[in-house]
């Protein structure tokens, strides 16, 4: 019998805005560092081919979303000697005209870094059918389920309420006081996800051990709850973790990019523990690392570069990628310093419930 664990969703509508332009398209010719996780090869070399990025708002060094969407793009540089060039957005109103910025460069693809690049991307795709897109965080699906992106626009997703799940479970399991939090930087599908998820998790382990472990920053059923509105400033991050720590969690996972450091700082301050999300909070904001339980990761370096290859290749497709436990496109981050801490059982029923998600046994619904 197939288990489901129902977490509600909401619907995001992203505004067109007017274009404005970010900072000036740079080329890159050197190469980068990048992730071992890809499972691509380096193969025959594409000098001739350009690919592009443009971030959103949190900008490429957030230590978290842009900042993994961009390895990707350096991975296939550096696999594939391809050409790069980049903007970096600093406000919602630039991305149509940092895409065209882009055009004007004779980028053969690009990738747009967010849910809210979601609208300014399809107009972009449907003006320059001949330029491939991908988009991380967003797919165009009507209301019936069916998808209308447009021919060259691929979407780039990722199930992260299923890792949220585990790590969510894994904090109530950790909780001295009984409470753990919560908060996002916008009330949007993207960032809800991994709440919903997260807030599943502490339920399952409520239902399990008769225990009545709290969220507090989230409302799973009433989708409300704690937002910076700012995924830029930390110093509403650390006024929202304080908060959340004098409500008595002592367990808090930000979902609020750079404002989320802001968290990470008040949970360091208040001697509790963290949950970063997207990359390995110990490789991305070490500083913090002797602070985080774990992470909930999101594979957009590797989805990235698969659809600059697609792209190379010339088989680039409107059918969305969806990283899963079961593709090992979302993960459950290494527990590094509490490694010790985390009895085994507890680990080996959060394997078990990984399985289960993986065999289509447990659902966790967004």
């Amino acid at each position: 019998m197939k288990k489901t664990v129902r977490v509600a969703a909401v619907l995001g509508v992203a505004a067109l805005v007017l274009a404005g332009c970010g900072e000036r398209p740079s080329d890159s010719d050197d190469t980068t560092a990048s992730s071992d996780k890809s499972s691509i090869e380096a193969g025959k070399q594409y000098p001739n081919f350009k690919a592009c990025m443009v971030s959103d708002s949190g900008g490429f060094d957030d230590k978290s979303f842009n900042q993994t969407s961009h390895d990707g793009l350096e991975n296939a540089k550096k696999r594939h000697g391809i050409k790069t060039a980049e903007v970096e957005s600093n406000s919602d109103a630039e991305y149509p005209g940092n895409i065209k910025a882009l055009l004007k460069q004779g980028c053969k693809q690009i990738t747009t870094v967010g849910f809210k690049l979601g609208p300014a991307t399809e107009t972009a795709a449907k003006q320059n059918p001949k330029v491939d897109f991908a988009i991380v965080d967003f797919a165009y699906f009507n209301e019936a389920g069916k998808n209308i992106a447009q021919p060259n626009v691929k979407g780039l997703t990722f199930n992260t309420d299923e890792p949220a799940f585990l790590a969510g479970y894994l904090a109530a399991s950790q909780t001295e006081t009984g409470k753990v939090g919560t908060f996002g930087g916008a009330n949007i599908p993207t960032v809800t996800i991994f709440m919903n998820g997260f807030s599943a998790g502490v339920d399952k382990f409520n239902e399990m051990n008769d225990a009545d472990v709290q969220v507090v920053g989230w409302d799973a059923a009433e989708q409300k709850g704690s937002f910076t509105e700012d995924f830029e400033n930390r110093s509403k991050g650390q006024a929202i973790a304080e908060t959340l720590i004098r409500q008595g969690a002592d367990i808090i996972m930000p979902v609020a990019g750079p404002s989320g450091l802001g968290g990470l700082k008040a949970v360091k301050e208040a001697d509790v523990k963290g949950i970063w999300v997207d990359t390995d909070g110990c490789v991305s904001a070490a500083e913090y690392c002797d602070v985080l339980l774990t992470s909930v990761m999101k594979r957009m370096d590797t989805a990235v570069e698969e659809a600059i290859v697609e792209s190379i290749e010339g088989n680039t497709t409107k059918e969305p990628y969806v990283g899963t436990l079961a593709n090992d496109g979302v993960a459950l981050g290494p527990l590094h310093d509490f490694e010790d801490d985390v009895d085994k059982d507890v680990m080996d029923q959060i394997e078990e419930f990984k399985q289960q998600i993986i065999d289509g046994e447990l659902k966790v619904s967004s």
